[in-house]
């Protein structure tokens, strides 16, 4: 039990620097076509293939783990709207589609761990 919390810990943690720590570098270092170029490596390829990953993870899990998909969709809506724009209803958009992507990924995950049991 207690590996399962500093697992998800662990995690979290893992989040935190993905959804917060890198738009911050972006808006920090990256100024202009740069930032932006950066901004799309974030939010198109990072971010999504982050929140599947996490959703697969969560899934082995998924009673204690599930939270992990809401936990990364919540640190990048704060991390963006910290970092970009307070308010800016895009970012619920990619919040909310990150959350989709994650919650996905977790089911397809339990259930092909739980078929494979089952065998």
């Amino acid at each position: 039990m207690e590996k399962k919390n500093s697992s998800a810990l662990l995690w979290i943690a893992a989040t935190a620097v993905v959804m917060l720590l890198l738009p911050y570098l972006a808006v920090t270092f990256a100024k202009g076509d740069a930032g932006m170029a950066v901004c799309f490596l974030l939010f198109y390829a990072l971010n999504p293939v982050y929140s599947v990953v996490a959703g697969i993870y969560a899934g082995k899990n998924s009673r204690q783990l599930w939270c992990l998909p809401v936990v990364t969709a919540s640190l990048f809506l704060i991390g963006t709207w910290i970092f970009f724009d307070m308010g800016e209803t895009a970012f619920v958009l990619y919040a909310g589609i990150y959350l989709i992507l994650g919650m996905c990924a977790m089911l397809g995950s339990a259930l092909i761990r739980k078929k494979c049991s089952a065998v």
